[in-house]
C-alpha cells in the first residue's frame, strides 16, 4: 500500500459567511458618495416646507414613505433582490423607524413652527451624534484628533444656532432633538448593514418593511387634513420621496460601508450651511451675516476628521468586522 492510496482526504467544510456585496473602490469613492448624500439631504428641509403647502406634517410624512417605496418595490422586484437573512431585520426595523418615519415625523412637525435654516443648524449635530451611536453599536475607535474636530464642528454649529434665534429655543426645537436620535441610530444601522447588502437593499427594504404603517397612516391622515395642491407643494412630495428618502440614502449608506460611519457622518456638518443655501434661494429666509464664517470653521472640522479618519483606516487596515 503506497502513501498515497492510505492517505485520507479532509472534507471540505462550506461556511456561509456574510461578504461585502458593493466593490470597493477606495476612500476616494466613498467620501463622493456620502458626500453626494449629503447635498440630497441639504434639500430636505426646503422641500418638506414646499411639500406643508399642500399637505399636513402626517399626510406628507405618509405619503413620502408611500412613494419611495413603490420606487424601492419596483427595483427590488425588477433585480428580483431574496429576501434579507432573518438575523438583519432587527436592524431595517431601526432603520424603518428612524429615517423612514421617525424623522421624516419629527422634522416636519418641527418645520411647521421652525423656519428650514433653523431647523437646519439644529440638526447639524447630526454627525457628532451619529459618531456616538456608532462608537456605541458597532465599537469603532477612532483617534483622538477626530473627537476633537468632531466636538469643535458640534460647537460651532451650537453656537451659530444660539446666534441664529438670539439664545432661545424655539417650540420645535423638541421635535428637533428626538429627531436627531431617530436619526442617528438609523443612520448606525443602515452603515452597518450596508456592509453586507447594497445600500439600496438597505433603504428598499426598510421602506417595504415600514409600507404598511405609511399606508395606513395615509389612510388616516388625509381625511383629516386639508390638501391644497400647488406646483412647489407637488415638487416638494416628490423629492422628498424620491430624493431624499430614496436615492439619498442609497448613496449615503454605500458611502458610509465604504468610509465607515464616523468619517461619513461627519460630512453632515457642511448640510446645514447647504441648506441655509437653499432655504435662501428656494423659500427667501434670510442668512445671517455670520453663516461665511461658520462655513469656513465647519470646512476645517470636516477636513481634519476625514484626515484623521483616513490615517485610523490604513493603521487598522480595515473596519470593524460587521456584528450580525
Amino acid at each position: 500500500m503506497t502513501a498515497q492510496s492510505s492517505a485520507t482526504s479532509r472534507a471540505a467544510i462550506a461556511v456561509k459567511v456574510d461578504r461585502p456585496t458593493s466593490t470597493r473602490r477606495g476612500p476616494g469613492g466613498g467620501l463622493l458618495l456620502a458626500g453626494l448624500g449629503v447635498l440630497a439631504f441639504s434639500l430636505t428641509f426646503p422641500s418638506t416646507v414646499w411639500g406643508l403647502e399642500s399637505f399636513g406634517p402626517w399626510s406628507l410624512v405618509a405619503l413620502r414613505s408611500v412613494l419611495a417605496a413603490l420606487i424601492a418595490g419596483c427595483a427590488l422586484l425588477a433585480g428580483r433582490v431574496p429576501l434579507p437573512a432573518r438575523r438583519h431585520w432587527a436592524g431595517l426595523a431601526v432603520v424603518a423607524g428612524g429615517v423612514v418615519v421617525g424623522f421624516p415625523l419629527l422634522t416636519s412637525l418641527a418645520l411647521e413652527t421652525s423656519t428650514s435654516s433653523h431647523a437646519a443648524v439644529v440638526v447639524g449635530l447630526l454627525p457628532l451624534t451619529t459618531a456616538l451611536f456608532s462608537a456605541a453599536r458597532t465599537g469603532a475607535r477612532p483617534p483622538r484628533a477626530f473627537w476633537v474636530a468632531a466636538l469643535a464642528g458640534a460647537a460651532v454649529v451650537i453656537a451659530f444656532t444660539v446666534q441664529q434665534s438670539g439664545g432661545k429655543l424655539s417650540a420645535g426645537d423638541l421635535y428637533l432633538f428626538g429627531a436627531l436620535l431617530v436619526c442617528a441610530a438609523g443612520y448606525t444601522e443602515g452603515g452597518r448593514l450596508a456592509k453586507v447588502m447594497p445600500g439600496w437593499q438597505v433603504i428598499g427594504w426598510a421602506l417595504m418593511l415600514a409600507l404598511p404603517v405609511a399606508v395606513a397612516g395615509a389612510a388616516v391622515a388625509l381625511p383629516f387634513e386639508p390638501v391644497h395642491l400647488t406646483a412647489r407643494g407637488v415638487i416638494g412630495l416628490v423629492w422628498v420621496a424620491a430624493g431624499s428618502t430614496f436615492l439619498g440614502l442609497y448613496v449615503w449608506y454605500r458611502g458610509m460601508a465604504e468610509i465607515g460611519v464616523p468619517r461619513a457622518s461627519q460630512l453632515q456638518l457642511a448640510q446645514p450651511l447647504l441648506t441655509l443655501v437653499w432655504s435662501f434661494l428656494a423659500l427667501g429666509e434670510e442668512v445671517s451675516a455670520a453663516a461665511p464664517v461658520a462655513a469656513v470653521a465647519v470646512l476645517v472640522c470636516i477636513a481634519v476628521t476625514q484626515r484623521t479618519g483616513s490615517r485610523e483606516t490604513r493603521r487598522t487596515g480595515a473596519e470593524a468586522p460587521v456584528r450580525s
